[in-house]
Order: C-alpha cells, then structure tokens, then sequence
C-alpha cells in the first residue's frame, strides 16, 4: 500500500497540505449550504398562487376628495369596469398574491385558548371573488346572497360582530382539522369575546401575499363574504388581452372619479416577475459564489499537485528506474489527494452543519437535509481527482532517465 509514504510525505509539508485541506473544508461548507438555499429558492419560484395568474390584471387606486362614500364608489367602478370588452369578471379586493397589501388574522379552535392555534390570510370576497380569481369550491359551498356585509357596516372591534360564514382553503382546513372534514366546524378569528365563524365550504389552494415565512404555509387561507371598498381590483381577462383590458380599465376609473390616483397597476404575472425578482438575484449570487470556490478550489489543487511534481522529480525518477509504471505515479498522486480532500471535506461537513446552525438562528433557513452532505462530498471528490490528473499525468510521463539527472 502507498498510503504510508504518502502520509510520510504530506508531513514533510504540513503548511501545503493544511492550506489544501482548509481550502477544501470552507469550500465543502459554504457550497453545502449555497445549494440548500438555491434549492429552496428554485422551489420558491415553482409554486403557483393557486389562481388564474395569465389571466388577471390589478389595480389599487384611492380618491382625493375627503367625503367620498366608498361603497357608492366601488359599486360604480364595478359597473364600469364589467363593461370593458374582454372582461370575464371583476371583483373589489383587499389583497391580491404577489400584492404588497398582507391581511391576516389568529385563528383559534376554541373561545378559551391563550395563544392561537395558527394565523391565516384573510381574502374579502364581494361575490365574485372565486369566478376572478378561477378558485373552486371542493367541498362545502359558495357564500349566499344574505351572507355578505358592507365594509362600512363591518366592524370586528365591536363586541358581539361577527362574520357569519367563510370559507377555508384546501391548506388551512387540511392544517386545521387533520383527517376530518372542516364543515360545519366553528371558528375563532377576532378574539375570546367574539361569537364564532361556522366554515361552509372548502376552495382549492389559494397563495396568501407576503414572503414566505408570514404565514405557517403558503397557502393558508380564509374567505370572508365581505365586500371591501379599499379602491384595489382584480380584472380577469383572456392572456393576449391582458394589456389593452388595464389600459381600458385605468381609463374607466378616471372617467368614473377624476380625482382618483392609480397607485399600482400591472398583470398578475408582472407581480410575480417583481416578487420573485430578490429569489432570482440570490440564486445567480450564489451560483457565483460556489462557481468562484469550486475554481479557487480546483486552481488551488492543480497548483499545489503542480509544484509537489516539480519538486520530486528525482523521486519520481528513482520510482520509474526501480520498475513503477506511469499508472503506479498516477495512481500515487491522485490517491495522496483522495486522502487530502477526504480530510477536508470530513471536517467541511461539520461546519456545513455548524454553518446551517448560524443560518438557522439568524435567517429563518430550515434545517440542512442530510442528502446535501454526501452529494457535496461526491462533487468535491470528483473535483479534486479531475483538478490533480493534469499534473498526476505530467508526473506519470517523465522519463526515467531525465528525472534522475535532473537531481
């Protein structure tokens, strides 16, 4: 076996091979950790809100006059805006996925809990909320006509209000009431001294606003039959038309209130594309960064491999004179760095780990899988055994003769 000379040798030089070994460690570490968050920042962008994103356009406006009475006013832009040709549907509301409007609300399973059972986003539904949107109602129903409140009237500070029905997405009702249907079931969004909310349907998945982290899931969310004057609507339209219907839909809502500011306006995909766009940032940051350490790694190698053949060519010689072929002195190097990067990368798996720890406590991260740590460890192998067969190669082909009289 090689591995005692090869031992022998790297004590020889210590310093090179505890450079090596470090590079290596940090490398492993960093680019361990860097995949995990790339990994989870592609995910990030693969889900979907849960509704027709190529066929909705947004609008968020407010009024300068004072006085305006803003039911009236949601009621006439309602009107008009249902009257643009390529209009499917239209719905007044709070929150939109993607938005930069977040509503949320405790929700509690019984009137006497201290702390919550979990927090939702609440969407406000005016009746036309789930045709926008494309939800569907997978078990239960839809809200009835005498179920919905004015925004006005709605006050849930006042002691004894209460929204009398509403519905809960697929997510929360799944989180909610594992293995048993939510129907029928009370709920308590306001506080202890509120009457309960009774559930009476279930809709598809829908995408609350906000990062991810806001909410327990992505998707946990509630509809409440409330329709809210706050000056924000959602328009759905075909893909192809969904330009011109904003145009269109802007131009109608100065002529119904010329004293009116468009505050936010774009498709429902423009919002992603402007979501996602710190998610996309990070990701080519991080390729960078671990594009940057595997070349610092590799050059680092190859260089280290390069100068150790230049100083044992009379080694290499004497190796070649007493019978050892070019596969033994390649076989010699690329094992001295298989030993190498396996030091490194052993103790680069324990700052991974400690490193995972930091972002744990810091940045919200979740706990590294263990999955990460091998296949970090097969890359950099590989990375190490293609960085060294270069000069391992070059160390393989001197001829006998030249190497003993370059002594």
């Amino acid at each position: 076996m090689e591995i005692r000379p090869i031992l022998n040798m790297l004590l020889r030089h210590k310093i090179a091979a505890l450079l090596v070994v470090l590079e290596i460690a940090l490398s492993c570490a960093i680019i361990c950790n860097a995949v995990f968050i790339i990994s989870n920042r592609i995910a990030e962008l693969r889900i979907g809100s849960g509704i027709a994103d190529d066929e909705l356009v947004y609008l968020s406006t407010s009024s300068l006059l004072p006085d305006v009475n803003h039911d009236a006013l949601r009621r006439q832009d309602i009107r008009a805006l249902s009257s643009l040709p390529g209009v499917k549907a239209v719905s007044s509301v709070n929150q939109i996925p993607y938005g930069g409007s977040v509503w949320g609300s405790d929700v509690r399973l019984d009137a006497d809990q201290t702390r919550p059972t979990t927090n939702a986003s609440l969407y406000m539904d005016d009746g036309q909320l789930l045709q926008t949107f494309g939800l569907r109602v997978v078990e239960g129903r839809a809200f009835t006509p005498d179920e919905y409140l004015e925004n006005s009237t709605f006050d849930p500070n006042r002691v004894g209000q209460t929204v009398p029905a509403i519905m809960l997405s697929r997510s929360l009702a799944d989180s909610l009431f594992p293995g048993q249907s939510a129907l029928g079931r009370n709920l308590y969004v306001w506080g202890e001294q509120q009457p309960p909310s009774t559930v009476v349907g279930v809709t598809s998945d829908l995408m609350a606003p906000g990062e991810a982290g806001s909410f327990a899931s992505r998707f946990d969310s509630m509809i409440f039959p409330i329709r809210v004057s706050n000056g924000g609507y959602a328009l759905r339209t075909t893909p192809e038309q969904r330009e011109s219907v904003l145009q269109a839909a802007v131009a109608a809502l100065n002529r119904e209130d010329p004293n009116r500011i468009i505050e936010e306006k774009g498709t429902l995909e423009q919002m992603r594309t402007d979501f996602h766009r710190r998610d996309r940032s990070v990701i080519w940051l991080l390729l960078a960064v671990c594009s940057a350490l595997l070349a610092v790694t590799a050059f680092g190698i190859i260089g280290l491999s390069s100068f150790w053949v230049q100083q044992r060519t009379r080694q290499i010689g004497i190796r070649r004179a007493l019978g050892a072929t070019r596969r033994h002195i390649l076989r010699y190097f690329q094992l001295e760095n298989f030993l190498l990067s396996s030091i490194g990368i052993a103790l680069g798996l324990f700052l991974a780990y400690g490193l995972n720890m930091l972002l744990m406590s810091h940045y919200e991260l979740p706990r590294l899988p263990l999955a990460y740590l091998p296949v970090t460890a097969v890359a950099l192998w590989l990375l190490g055994q293609a960085a060294v067969l270069g000069p391992a190669r070059r160390a393989a082909l001197i001829p006998p003769a030249v190497a003993t009289r370059s002594a």
